[in-house]
């Protein structure tokens, strides 16, 4: 059977010696979360992974969501009652505005929890995330009026929330979607629609859903420039804003998929269903994006905790299997067999997915803290400087992470063998999980788009200037310090290729977008390694530092952190010059065959 321990004292030195937490408490929220608070937030939030949500994660993706006749959804069995103590807890409303029934607390500390809830039960914690997506459009676009009808109870987590953008005929080009609001005389909207793969769309843990919908108002533009977003509850609020009358909104399937089989993925049937708009006709996207943004970093955290709990796992298996003598000498001489964890290949692997999931981990937070400070300082200067980093960072966060959390999640399920591919010890539902984050909110085909055709060149490269000078700088102040060495070399080596590569886009992609495009992953993951080798240069710099401070019990903590920081550098950033070696290749051979020769 599958364990999950939450890797608490992984965060807290994230937080405390590498982010320096406390250095923020000029910002609203920042100030109480001290120390103590923030190590018993991580530990409530622990228990409750480990001991609420992660039991029922194996049986519910076995049960599964069950639609009846009357298009009603029932969840897996335990379900409800896990999904009622993450609401009690007020887990939704950590970082929400207190005058909303929220803590008020940083969008970094909820980031934090929310990878355990995620490595825990990624399906069920699904219900709050899209909730919690919801939330930061109304908070931003909604009207007065819309936010008090619905943030209270959203953030209570009586009410969830959903987003339907995609369609049968249409997914990321939304310009083709055909769902119509029609305006009516008392100001709302009928919706007319089909949409498909709703997540939690339809299901039995909360008393209303509030849907938010992109349709297009009869007479609106063709295109992006057409489209509006509305709320569509599925109950409509009575006059004392409980949910009255059923709203024309009906799950009309649950999607047969491949993994994630504990929520309900659901087509939604619109039938000329009461909707109101938020923000301004014809600008729904803008409102949109404040959800799909938010969703994405999530989105990346799901990658980095199924490769976490599915290490944790393969770690287990790896010290208790015994197969093999080891290649120097038998290391269980009372045993016909040595454990797996004596195999260079397997420290391979095993050190492999470590070190990509504690630099991801770093790498999430850190980027998690700059939406902080983007939303919640007082500096305009600093609010900007955090705001290019934050949108330069999530097409490379949810795009690397969430391959590199597939790829692990199988890395992983190899280390047990058969054993790995049979469901008996739950690997196979990692890697079938894991699946539908490199597509859901934008493929990663797409983040790789987004990132090389706009946030490059966004401001006039502002945002990648300032990151590029960042790590300079960075390996500049500490190019003398020998501990350092190690770290700072690979980190430079790394960040030339990223700017010559960079450079290369800029003079060959100009005149033949198709360069762009064919480089566009490769420079993604590009990217993606030197930030993550920037965490661990970072990580290694606090290390160092807990070392010579006397580091008492954390020493082999810290001592550990050395070494896999070095991993990283010796055996994981040389990827660097492999994808800017591919990069420069052009488009020429991706492009020239008929497409009848594929």
């Amino acid at each position: 059977m599958p364990i999950y321990k939450a890797p608490v004292n992984d965060t807290l030195f994230i937080l405390n010696d590498v982010l320096s937490l406390e250095r923020y408490n000029n910002l609203p929220g920042f100030a109480d979360a001290t120390g103590d608070m923030v190590e018993a937030i991580a530990g409530e939030a622990a228990k409750l992974a480990e001991e609420v949500l992660f039991p029922v994660n194996l049986s519910g993706d076995q049960e599964g969501c069950k639609r009846a006749d009357d298009a009603t959804v029932t969840t897996p069995k335990g379900f409800r009652q896990a999904y009622d103590l993450y609401r009690q807890g007020g887990w939704i409303g950590l970082a929400v505005p207190e005058e909303f029934g929220g803590q008020g607390l940083p969008y970094v500390l909820h980031t934090a929890v929310g990878e355990y809830m995620s490595s825990a039960n990624m399906a069920l914690t699904m219900y709050p995330g899209l909730t919690q997506g919801a939330i930061a459009a109304i908070l931003v676009h909604g009207s007065d009026e819309q936010k008090a009808a619905y943030l209270p109870k959203m953030v209570e987590g009586t009410w969830t929330g959903t987003m339907n953008l995609t369609e049968p005929h249409c997914g990321t080009d939304l310009g083709l979607l055909r769902t119509k609001a029609v305006p009516q005389p008392d100001g709302s909207y009928r919706i007319s629609g089909q949409k498909i793969f709703i997540s939690a769309g339809e299901h039995d843990m909360s008393e209303n859903i509030v849907h938010l919908v992109l349709a297009r108002i009869e007479g609106a533009p063709e295109g992006t420039k057409g489209i509006s977003l509305f709320i569509v509850p599925k109950f409509i609020l009575k006059d004392d804003g409980t949910p009255g009358e059923r709203n024309g909104v009906t799950c009309g399937a649950i999607e047969h998929k491949m993994g994630i089989h504990g929520n309900a993925t659901c087509v939604m049937n619109y039938d000329e269903a009461t909707g109101f708009l938020i923000g301004t006709e014809n600008k729904g996207l803008n409102a949109m994006f404040v959800m799909m943004n938010e969703a994405r970093l999530g989105v990346g955290l799901q990658g980095l905790s199924i490769a976490e709990i599915a290490y944790q796992n393969a770690a287990q298996y790896a010290r208790e299997r015994l197969q093999g003598r080891s290649l120097s000498g038998a290391k269980n001489p009372d045993g016909k067999a040595d454990p797996l964890i004596v195999h260079p290949d397997i420290r391979r692997t095993l050190m492999t997915i470590k070190a990509w999931t504690e630099g991801g981990r770093a790498f999430t937070l850190w980027t998690a803290l700059k939406s902080d400070i983007a939303h919640r300082s007082a500096d305009e200067k600093e609010r900007q400087a955090a705001d290019d980093i934050l949108g330069l960072m999530t097409p490379i966060l949810k795009g690397v992470l969430t391959d590199k959390g597939f790829d692990h999640a199988v890395m992983a399920q190899q280390v047990f063998g058969g054993h790995g591919y049979i469901e008996e010890h739950g690997m196979s539902q990692y890697v079938r999980d894991a699946r539908i984050a490199m597509i859901y909110e934008g493929a990663n085909g797409i983040q790789a788009l987004d990132l090389v055709g706009r946030k490059l060149g966004m401001n006039g490269g502002r945002a990648v200037m300032a990151l590029f000078k960042e790590i300079g700088d960075f390996c500049e102040e500490n190019r003398s310090d020998e501990k350092l060495a190690p770290f700072t070399k690979g980190l430079k080596k790394g960040l030339n290729d990223l700017q010559a590569s960079t450079m290369w886009f800029m003079q060959n992609a100009m005149a033949r977008p198709d360069n762009a495009g064919a480089g566009s992953t490769d420079y993604m993951h590009l990217f993606g390694l030197v930030v993550i080798g920037y965490m661990w240069a970072k990580i290694a710099k606090a290390a160092e530092a807990g070392l010579a401070g006397g580091a008492g019990e954390r020493e082999d903590f810290l001592k550990n952190k050395l070494v896999t920081a070095k991993f990283f550098m010796e055996r994981l950033m040389p990827e660097t010059a492999l994808r800017k070696t591919r990069i420069e290749a052009g488009a020429d051979t991706v492009m020239e065959l008929a497409a009848e020769a594929f």
